[in-house]
């Protein structure tokens, strides 16, 4: 059986709950599409977070992954599109650091696009009713580095596996303690997740018959 590793991340920023975790736990050995879905946490930590990954795609060696992240103040579920080669921290991460204008890769390129079907998932998202749209910017905190480093690491092992980062909104009850914020329930989250691990599989598989790429 196929196997798609999800990640997601610890609360970080004075949050008592991560909505990635608490959305991407619901899925932890569920079925979809004929692939069984594996999850890992990340730590919301410049330094150990793409070891952790890196760990988790040599255990797990997956034929796609999903990285999910928080976007406070978003109101939709962003797909992003692109990663960019730098660490530049509004705030500290976990561990108190906050980097400024720092490589992720030194001498890597200076960004790379998702392998997933962005507008695809962002289409099946819609018409779902779940608010959706592509993301030209995932940030330059640990979720920029996490799509960076994936796509960055897809790239050195020369695969053509899918890959990719998925931003969401707070949870209602984070909203609540952030006046004027939108939220988004975790039903509908975990449902959006589950459409975007469907069509990410489904259009591979529907390249893999053509004969055409992956990204």
């Amino acid at each position: 059986m196929k196997t798609v590793l999800m990640t997601a991340f610890e609360p970080f920023g004075g949050e008592s709950i991560n909505p990635s975790w608490e959305s991407v736990s619901a899925l932890e050995g569920k079925e979809i599409a004929g692939a069984r879905i594996v999850i890992r946490q990340l730590p919301v930590v410049f330094s150990d977070v793409l070891d952790v990954l890196y760990q988790a795609l040599d255990e797990v060696k997956p034929d796609a992954i999903l990285s999910v992240g928080q976007a406070g103040g978003r109101s939709d579920i962003t797909v992003e599109r692109i990663g960019i080669n730098v660490d530049d921290a509004r705030i500290p991460d976990n561990a108190g650091r906050q980097p400024v204008d720092e490589a992720i890769v030194a001498d890597g390129p200076a960004a790379y696009f998702s392998r997933l079907p962005i507008k695809a998932i962002v289409a099946a998202l819609r018409e779902a009713g779940i608010p959706a749209s592509v993301s030209q910017t995932a940030g330059t905190f640990t979720c920029n580095r996490v799509m960076y480093g994936l796509l960055h690491w897809l790239a050195q092992q020369e695969t053509p596996v899918r890959g990719g980062f998925i931003h969401i909104p707070y949870l209602p009850e984070q909203a609540a303690q952030h006046p004027g914020a939108p939220s988004m329930s975790a039903a509908n989250v975990i449902q959006a997740l589950e459409i975007a691990v469907r069509i990410t599989l489904e259009t591979a598989e529907d390249l893999k018959l053509a004969g055409g790429a992956t990204h």
